[in-house]
């Protein structure tokens, strides 16, 4: 099974609307994030684990995603140790565009995403699951009649 290890300050810091939301409340930027996430491996048989600098103010529950805090070390210092412990690190995909933690993770022989291409691909799963909700909510009657059928 993957296993993707987040750097998830890194992550925050190239959604513009997280990082504006950090800037003003950095509890509430970390849930969003997570719940972002946790919405789109859902369904994925995956091990995903998030990773935040700093210290745990209120625990973020979440049903996919464990969440790790840096505390007083940094969250690549953490994210280079779960690569160092992992039995099989070849099972591992790190989403993070910090070029030491890429470095790290290629000479383990990790997978990498950039942080910038994951939430491509996270905002447009997103907004197709979106759409079809929006679809599957609107009966044929209803088409029928906005259409003049």
């Amino acid at each position: 099974m993957k296993h993707y290890i987040i750097d998830g300050n890194n992550l925050i810091g190239k959604v513009k609307s997280l990082f504006r939301l950090q800037k003003k409340d950095g509890q509430s930027s970390r849930e969003k994030l997570a719940f972002m996430i946790d919405k789109f491996f859902y369904l994925k048989n995956a091990k995903v684990s998030i990773c935040f600098d700093g210290f745990m103010q209120i625990a973020i529950n979440t049903s996919k995603s464990r969440i790790f805090y840096s505390d007083k070390r940094s969250a690549d210092e953490v994210i280079k140790n779960m690569i160092e412990q992992s039995r099989n690190p070849k099972l591992i995909v790190l989403v993070s565009s910090d070029r030491n933690l890429i470095q790290f993770a290629k000479v383990c022989h990790c997978d990498v995403i950039t942080s910038e291409e994951f939430y491509k691909e996270i905002s447009s799963k997103n907004a197709i699951d979106e759409e079809s909700e929006k679809r599957s909510s609107i009966s044929n009657d209803e088409i029928k009649k906005l259409f003049g059928l």
